[in-house]
C-alpha cells in the first residue's frame, strides 16, 4: 500500500476492516509457528500493511489525525489478540498430535525409578553399626567450629606447625570449617565423665588440591575410647574388626609410626589390599605394595586428657580418624574420589 492517501475517515475504516478480514483468513490457514510469524510480519510488521496505513495519517486533515491514530491502535490490538488466540490453538494442536503419534496413552506407565543409598553413606552406616554393637555412641556436631575445638584443645597451639595442614576455610577470626571431626572428642569429654566410647562421622574440609585421591570436602569417621586400662592392643583389635566388616573377612591391619599432636604414640593405619589380598603383586589398587592406607590413630595425648579435666595417671584412651571416601575407594574398587560427588545415576546405580 505505499503511497496510499485518505480522502476521509470513512475510507480509513474501510481499509482497516478489509485488512482485519484478510489477516483473519491468513491466520485460519496457518498451521504452525512459522506460518503464524509470516502472517504477523506481513500485516503487523515494520514493513507490513498496517504500517503503511499508519504512515499515511499525515495526509489527513490535522483535526482528523488523533481519531485516525486511535482507530489504527484499536485495529492493532484486535489483530494481536486474534494472533495470540490462534497461537494457543496451534500449539495445543501440535501437542495433541505429538502425543497421539508418539505416546500410547492407554499403555501402562513405566515403573518409577527408585534411588538408593549413596555408597559413602553405606560405609558410614556400616562402620557406625559395627561400633554401636560394641557399646559406642554415635555423636554428631557442628561443621563450623571455633579454633579452640579444632586446634587448641587438641594440643595444637597457635604456633604449632601441624596447624598448617588443617588451617583452611575460615569464617571469621575464630571460626572455621572443621578440618576433622576431632572436635567431637573434646565436646564429648567435657560434657561426660569416663568411660567414653564414641564414633563421630561427618563432613570435613581441608585446603587439598583436588585429584583422584583428594578433595577439599570429605567425610571422616572419628573414634574415641577413654577408660581405665585401655591400651594399644584394644585399638588394634577394634580396627582389625572394622576392616573385616567393611572390606572382607580376611583383612589384616598394620601400624606405621607417625606423629599427630593429639595422640602419643601415633601411627598410620594400613589394611591389606582387598583387591589383591595383600599378595603384593601388580595391582592397580595398591600399586603392588599389598597395603592401602586408611588414616591415623594412636593413644590419646595426656595434654588432651588434662584439657578436659581427666587424670592421665588414672585414665587412658585411643582415637582414630579414617576417611570414608578412602574406604569406599577400596571397598567398591573405584579409581577416582570425584566420582562419588559427580551425581552420575548410572555410576551410583552400579554400586547400589
Amino acid at each position: 500500500m505505499p503511497g496510499f492517501s485518505f480522502a476521509a475517515m470513512s475510507e480509513l475504516n474501510e481499509r482497516l476492516t478489509d485488512l482485519h478480514a484478510r489477516f483473519e483468513r491468513a491466520l485460519e490457514v496457518a498451521s504452525d509457528e512459522r506460518s503464524l510469524e509470516a502472517a504477523r510480519a506481513q500485516y503487523l510488521g515494520r514493513s507490513g500493511d498496517l504500517a503503511a496505513i499508519r504512515r499515511s495519517i499525515g495526509r489527513l486533515p490535522s483535526d482528523e489525525r488523533p481519531t485516525a491514530g486511535k482507530e489504527i491502535n484499536d485495529a492493532v490490538a484486535a489483530m494481536e489478540e486474534l494472533l495470540e488466540r490462534r497461537r494457543v490453538k496451534v500449539a495445543s494442536h501440535a501437542v495433541e498430535e505429538a502425543l497421539s503419534r508418539r505416546v500410547d496413552v492407554t499403555f501402562p506407565a513405566p515403573e518409577a525409578r527408585l534411588g538408593s543409598t549413596h555408597p559413602i553413606r553405606h560405609v558410614i552406616e556400616d562402620a557406625c553399626t559395627y561400633f554401636e554393637r560394641r557399646g559406642f555412641a554415635v555423636v554428631l556436631g557442628p561443621e563450623v567450629e571455633p579454633d579452640y575445638y579444632n586446634f587448641d584443645a587438641l594440643n595444637i597451639p597457635p604456633e604449632h606447625p601441624a596447624r598448617e595442614g588443617f588451617d583452611s576455610f575460615w569464617i571469621d577470626e575464630t571460626l572455621l570449617l572443621r578440618p576433622h571431626t576431632s572436635p567431637m572428642q573434646i565436646r564429648t569429654m567435657q560434657n561426660h565423665r569416663p568411660p567414653i566410647a564414641i564414633i563421630a562421622p561427618g563432613k570435613c574440609y581441608r585446603r587439598d588440591a583436588v585429584d583422584a585421591r583428594h578433595h577439599f570436602q570429605f567425610h571422616q569417621l572419628e573414634g574415641l575410647l577413654v577408660a581405665e586400662g585401655v591400651h594399644f592392643g584394644h585399638l588394634k583389635g577394634m580396627l582389625a574388626g572394622l576392616c573385616r566388616v567393611l572390606l572382607g573377612a580376611h583383612q589384616s591391619v598394620r601400624f606405621r609410626p607417625s606423629f599427630f599432636p593429639f595422640t602419643e604414640p601415633s601411627a598410620e593405619v594400613d589394611t591389606t589390599c582387598p583387591k589383591c589380598g595383600g599378595s603384593a603383586t601388580a595391582c592397580s589398587m595398591c600399586g603392588g605394595s599389598g597395603w592401602i592406607e586408611l588414616g591415623g590413630a594412636g593413644m590419646v595425648h595426656a595434654n588432651v586428657l588434662r584439657e578436659v579435666g581427666y587424670d592421665p595417671q588414672r585414665l587412658s584412651g585411643w582415637a582414630f580418624g579414617f576417611g570414608a571416601e578412602r574406604i569406599a575407594l577400596a571397598r567398591y574398587d573405584v579409581d577416582d574420589i570425584r566420582r562419588f560427588i559427580d551425581s552420575d545415576p548410572d555410576f551410583l546405580e552400579q554400586l547400589a
